[in-house]
């Protein structure tokens, strides 16, 4: 993608990210990533969280088990952050810095779409990274817990008393986005893991994403529902979209819903030069 102001083609960088485990951040980017292969864009991706690597992992499995059953599918490229030499850096640089702006340089040469998964805290990295997004996808648990992590809310769930920690870290990358002369990030929520039962709930939850998203600005899209065969995909590596390459001839219907979710949710962030077409 051309961009005007540092006169070059550049990668467009989708961070995937909020600072709490257990929202399906990994088994989002994997989709998000290999759905963007298989429609012919180049991708590479970054996992930040250096302990547990989830993304890396699945990454990892994608190419042992087509390795070992001899096929080739349209796959995200993956790198390590690379290591930086302290010696290398000036008094006061920070050495995570360094090692994610390599990265994506490195990555920006051969990638159309950058794909970084962040980690369930708060890090340097992740600031980092935050502020180099130009989509931000924040999945999100259907549920009240899930939504402090954005805004804090009265007993009744119902008014908003104000912005919460992660908020203010992405306003921050605003900041620093606009005093670069960046485009602003696109920001879009995803209401992910949504459940049948607990109506109301349910219903105090849209109408107070509704009301923060105007407030402080960000997009609200569906995720995914929860179903068990995000959990069987991840030891093969494979994705929705890989099953019938990989011999499956009738999806179930709980298959097929899952893969019109992610369809939608491609739609839905409106990624540059992206025709949706799976």
């Amino acid at each position: 993608m051309w961009d005007g102001q540092r006169g070059k083609v550049v990668a467009h960088i989708i961070v995937v990210g909020n600072e709490k485990g257990g929202a399906g951040k990994s088994t989002m980017s994997m989709h998000i990533a290999t759905a963007l292969a298989r429609m012919g864009h180049r991708v590479g991706t970054l996992d930040l969280d250096v302990r547990q690597k989830s993304l890396g992992r699945y990454l990892d499995n994608r190419k042992a088990y087509l390795e070992k059953n001899g096929v080739d599918l349209p796959s995200p490229s993956y790198m390590d952050l690379p290591e930086v030499d302290q010696s290398e850096l000036a008094p006061g640089e920070n050495v995570n810095d360094h090692r994610l702006s390599r990265a994506v340089a490195e990555l920006e040469k051969t990638s159309d779409f950058i794909v970084i998964d962040c980690p369930g805290s708060h890090t340097r990295l992740a600031q980092v990274a935050h502020s180099l997004a130009d989509t931000l996808v924040t999945p999100l648990n259907d549920s009240f817990v899930d939504f402090d992590l954005l805004a804090r809310v009265d007993s009744d769930g119902e008014k908003i008393l104000g912005p919460s920690v992660y908020s203010e870290m992405v306003w921050s990358a605003r900041q620093l986005r606009a005093q670069a002369g960046l485009a602003p990030i696109d920001w879009v929520v995803l209401r992910n893991r949504m459940g049948a039962q607990q109506m109301v709930n349910k219903a105090k939850m849209e109408k107070a994403i509704d009301r923060l998203s105007k407030r402080i600005g960000f997009r609200v899209a569906p995720g995914f529902s929860e179903r068990v065969i995000f959990r069987e995909l991840f030891p093969r590596g494979l994705t929705l979209l890989d099953l019938k390459d990989m011999g499956v001839k009738q999806l179930n219907i709980s298959n097929v819903a899952a893969r019109q979710e992610l369809r939608d949710l491609i739609k839905a962030l409106k990624l540059p030069d992206v025709d949706v077409k799976f």
